[in-house]
């Protein structure tokens, strides 16, 4: 059994937010559990939960450092105390209205105006935690779908173990997996109100790491602890 971990951004249990999300993925990530869904018109339920059973298994999150294992000179109680480290040298990044759009073949919402301060704390998550994380194996690699990533990406899955980071980072919460019309056009006029809605009365603000786990592949990611940005 190989266990991974994950340094995510998710908002507050029980903030608009973080209900938001669960409701729209069906589950809530903290105490692992499927919750009732969101029903969206003219889109029947079984369609919503197939388009959404990707982004379920990770639950509601914007990626900062993804699933990784640990060398085996680590354990997750050192993990936990370097994240918190790494948590008192941040500072707590207001996101501004987010907004959801097609990235790829996907939904997901992201910042209207991404900032500078925004990609400096993600590339902190991902260099000052690299030293933990085990060497990708032919698994890790495979899931990566090597054959598709160009020269720098390559370069940055092999420095950091993914290839979306630094430069190519790019915030997101993941509303949907793989999807085509007419679906996409469905799940953006479904949750724009609502989105509206929260930017308005509950503006994001990226203020916490959250601490996810994978027990095994290709099971649900857990969310185990929050800490806090102090600075």
């Amino acid at each position: 059994m190989t266990v991974r971990y994950a340094i995510y951004f998710a908002p507050a249990i029980q903030s608009p937010w973080w209900q938001f999300g669960t409701q729209w993925l069906g589950r809530d990530e903290h105490r692992d559990r499927l919750v009732p869904q969101t029903r969206v018109p003219e889109m029947d339920a079984q369609d919503l939960q197939r388009i959404t059973n990707h982004p379920r298994r990770y639950g509601f999150h914007a990626t900062l450092k993804a699933p990784f294992g640990l060398q085996e000179n680590y354990t997750e109680d050192d993990l936990r105390a370097r994240m918190h480290a790494l948590a008192r040298t941040l500072h707590p990044v207001a996101l501004g209205p987010l907004q959801a759009t097609v990235l790829g073949n996907f939904v997901a919402l992201v910042p209207v105006a991404p900032t500078e301060a925004l990609a400096a704390l993600a590339a902190a998550c991902v260099t000052e935690l690299d030293d933990m994380r085990r060497p990708l194996s032919d698994d890790d690699l495979a899931r990566r779908r090597i054959d598709t990533l160009d020269a720098r990406g390559l370069e940055l899955l092999h420095r950091y173990g993914y290839p979306l980071v630094m430069e190519r980072f790019q915030f997101h919460f993941s509303l949907t997996g793989p999807v085509t019309e007419p679906y996409t056009q469905q799940v953006l006029m479904a949750v724009h109100t609502s989105v509206a809605q929260l930017n308005a009365s509950a503006p994001l603000v990226l203020d916490r790491l959250c601490l996810f786990v994978e027990p095994a592949n290709g099971q649900a990611l857990v969310r185990v602890a929050d800490v806090e940005l102090l600075a």
